[in-house]
C-alpha cells in the first residue's frame, strides 16, 4: 500500500490510548499522520459545533509516536476535523480516521457519537472516512482494532471508496486470535432504560445524571440487506462489524403511507 496522508481525530480526547495507538500503527505502516482532536473528552457530542466561543488549538506532537504531527483543540470532534481541513493541514488528507473509541458505537448510538461525527465530517467534505470503536468500555488492548482499521481502510482505498460513504467499524474486546470474521452489518436499534438518575447536591438542589442501561432491540426492522447481521448481533457473536453509513437522512418508508400535504395544512 502506498503512503497515505491520514487525518485522525476522536472524541475521547488527546490523552486517549485508543487514539494514540491508532496513530502509532498508521505511522508504522508508512503513512503520513496528522492528529487533530479534542483537548479533553467530548464523548456523545454528536455533530455539535462551537459557535459562541473561540476555538483554540495547541501542538501536541510530544504525546504521540515519532513522525506523528498532532494538535489538541478546544472544540468538539466535528470542530476538530473542520479546523484541520480548512486551516491546519497544508495538504488535504487522502483518508480520515476517527477513534479508536473507548466503547462501542453500535446501532442508533451512531446518532450521538462524537467519534462517528468526526469521521462523518470527512465524508461530508468528500474524503474517505472510517470510524473505529472497541466494543467494551474497559478494554484497553487497542492494537488489534488499530491493525484491522488500517487493513480495511487501505483495502477500500485501493478498491475505490464509494462517494459519500462512511464506514463504521466495531471490534470485539477479545485477543486478536479470538476475534471472529469481519462482516458487513446493518445498524441495529439500541434504546436505553432509566436514562436519568435524580440526585440532590450538598446544598439541597436537585440535579440529574444521564445514565441508564442498554436495551438492544434485535427484533426491530432495520434497513439493509436481510442476509447481513445487525452490528449488535455480530459483535455479540465475537465478530468485527463493518457498517456503511451516509450523511443523508431522508426517510426510506413507503410514500403511499403519507397523507397528502394539503391535508396537513390548516385552511383557516
Amino acid at each position: 500500500m502506498r503512503s497515505l496522508r491520514i487525518l485522525i481525530s476522536n472524541d475521547d480526547g488527546v490523552f486517549a490510548d485508543g487514539l494514540r495507538t491508532l496513530a502509532a500503527v498508521a505511522a508504522a505502516r508508512g503513512h503520513r499522520v496528522t492528529v487533530v482532536c479534542p483537548d479533553q473528552e467530548r464523548s456523545a457530542t454528536g455533530h455539535g459545533l462551537t459557535l459562541q466561543t473561540p476555538i483554540r488549538a495547541e501542538r501536541a506532537d510530544a504525546l504521540f509516536a515519532e513522525g506523528v504531527s498532532a494538535w489538541a483543540c478546544s472544540g468538539t470532534p466535528s470542530d476538530c476535523v473542520k479546523l484541520a481541513l480548512f486551516r491546519l493541514l497544508e495538504e488535504p488528507p487522502e483518508l480520515v480516521l476517527s477513534g479508536i473509541n473507548h466503547g462501542p458505537n453500535l446501532g442508533t448510538d451512531v446518532l450521538y457519537s462524537g467519534t462517528v461525527a468526526a469521521a462523518m465530517e470527512g465524508t461530508i467534505e468528500g474524503f474517505p472516512a472510517l470510524a473505529v470503536s472497541s466494543a467494551d468500555y474497559q478494554w484497553r488492548h487497542f492494537e488489534p482494532a488499530a491493525a484491522l482499521a488500517l487493513e480495511v481502510a487501505e483495502a477500500m482505498v485501493a478498491e475505490g471508496w464509494p462517494e459519500q460513504m462512511l464506514l463504521n467499524l466495531n471490534v470485539p474486546a477479545l485477543p486478536v486470535e479470538s476475534i471472529g470474521a469481519l462482516r458487513w452489518c446493518r445498524t441495529a436499534v439500541r434504546r436505553y432504560t432509566d436514562q436519568f438518575d435524580k440526585r440532590v447536591d450538598p446544598r439541597g438542589r436537585t440535579y440529574y445524571w444521564l445514565a441508564g442501561e442498554v436495551a438492544n432491540d434485535l427484533e426491530a426492522r432495520v434497513a439493509g440487506p436481510l442476509d447481513w447481521p445487525t452490528d449488535v448481533a455480530w459483535i455479540q457473536q465475537g465478530g468485527a462489524s463493518l457498517t456503511p453509513l451516509q450523511p443523508e437522512l431522508f426517510w426510506r418508508g413507503q410514500q403511499d403511507s403519507l397523507p397528502a400535504a394539503e391535508r396537513l395544512q390548516s385552511r383557516r
